[in-house]
């Protein structure tokens, strides 16, 4: 997006002729009211506080007088989008469903708040009369200098040294004079709100700790909903295993002894279809929970399940993986999905006749692969299934790339920290 500095280093035609002189006034004049509310209440929570310090009440007003930064920072941030700039909040996310005095209490503590609150004294008691005169002396000359001929006609106008008697000596004047005011207005109010938007950033932008800690803490939010997923795979699994599960089983039983039992005729061929039916949606149940949490993963960890879905697949896989350890249950189970989900794609898409699957840790990071030596050509957009493992890894602090050149070879890799950040 381009910025007011982007605009004033155009070309003098392009920068005149666009929006950004406007914008530019339209910034300084915003700020006097924005200013005027600020001073007021700063000056009134002030005088609150003072007049009911005796009371302990005063003292905490006072204390939480710089909350006041939080809002003035909120609309200041809106403000510079006049000029192009956009400032991320410097203030940490707070957790869903926080009270209004944790979140006083908390903003109370953040020197984000502090400098907003800073900033907003300034604009009320320096920036607050400049933005004024220069903003309403601007106007108003330009204005006056293009309407002169009107106003001659009704009286004798004085502008600086000149005094114009009628609207035939006011034409020329306005004329000429009005395009050189013009520029001159619009590169001087530009550049000051250029030079203020600046300091807005500067006060009001996130500093470099800031950022690492908002991000710390929206990957820490992004974990949790893994976490929170995963649980959930895990009560579906349970339910359909111990519930859906044992229900088909003892269908297919009481099917198989019936089909003993009846004799030759429709009836009973009616019963092998239904047994046969039951036993392949048992197969088909199986299956689904095997993907939905694989026990193997559970139990006995990444090693052993990467090596089951490589039995199952349709083509010779091999499978070398070299862990020392077991790893997080959200790693293996973000790596185990990788495999998963590469090998099905493989055996529906590559036209591949082999295989291979490596792991290993390297300085701290899990690393696997998924290669076939089929065609190649592979689109990662054309619903292969790899976004949800993209969100998934990201979170994880991982990544994922395909490597698929046409003709192949196909290489699917992941690479992941062997520990969560806390």
């Amino acid at each position: 997006m381009p910025t007011v500095w982007n605009a004033l280093g155009a070309s003098p035609w392009r920068f005149l002729t666009s929006s950004w002189p406007w914008r530019s006034y339209a910034y300084l004049i915003s700020s006097v009211p924005v200013a005027t509310l600020t001073l007021a209440c700063v000056a009134a929570a002030s005088a609150i506080g003072v007049l009911t310090a005796p009371i302990i009440v005063g003292l905490l007003i006072l204390g939480s007088v710089p909350v006041l930064g939080v809002p003035i920072g909120k609309v200041e941030r809106l403000r510079l989008r006049l000029l192009g700039r956009t400032v991320p909040t410097p203030h940490a996310p707070m957790p869903a469903g926080s009270s209004l005095r944790d979140r006083m209490d908390h903003w109370r503590r953040e020197r984000a708040s502090l400098r907003a609150f800073g900033y907003g004294v300034v604009l009320g008691l320096f920036l607050l009369p400049i933005n004024a005169a220069a903003a309403t002396i601007s106007l108003t000359l330009l204005v006056v200098t293009l309407i002169s001929p009107i106003l001659a006609a009704a009286d004798q106008v004085s502008l600086g040294p000149w005094v114009l008697d009628s609207p035939a000596e006011a034409l020329p004047f306005a004329l000429i004079g009005g395009p050189i005011i013009f520029v001159i207005t619009s590169y001087a109010v530009t550049l000051l709100a250029a030079a203020e938007s600046e300091l807005a950033k500067a006060l009001l932008g996130p500093r470099e700790d800031e950022l690492r800690r908002n991000i710390a803490v929206l990957r820490r939010s992004r974990l949790d909903l893994v976490d929170a997923f995963e649980t959930e795979r895990q009560r579906i699994e349970r339910h359909l295993h111990d519930g859906v599960q044992q229900r088909l089983v003892g269908l297919t039983m009481t099917l198989g002894l019936a089909e003993l039992d009846l004799p030759e005729g429709e009836s009973r061929r009616l019963v092998v279809k239904a047994h046969a039916e039951a036993e392949a949606a048992l197969a088909d149940l199986r299956e689904a929970v095997r993907g939905i949490h694989p026990r193997v993963l559970v139990d006995h960890g990444l090693e052993a399940a990467v090596r089951e879905v490589a039995d199952r697949s349709p083509l010779p896989v091999t499978v070398s993986l070299a862990l020392s350890e077991r790893l997080p249950a959200p790693i293996e189970a973000a790596a185990y999905f990788v495999v998963s989900e590469g090998l099905a794609n493989v055996a529906k898409h590559a036209s591949a006749r082999h295989c291979e699957v490596e792991g290993w840790v390297r300085d701290g990071r899990l690393v696997v692969s998924v290669t076939d030596d089929g065609i190649g050509a592979a689109n990662p957009a054309a619903g292969t299934g790899l976004t949800g493992l993209v969100t998934r890894l990201d979170a994880l602090g991982g990544t994922l790339d395909l490597s698929s050149p046409p003709g192949g070879p196909t290489r699917l890799r992941m690479e992941c920290p062997c520990r969560l950040e806390d």
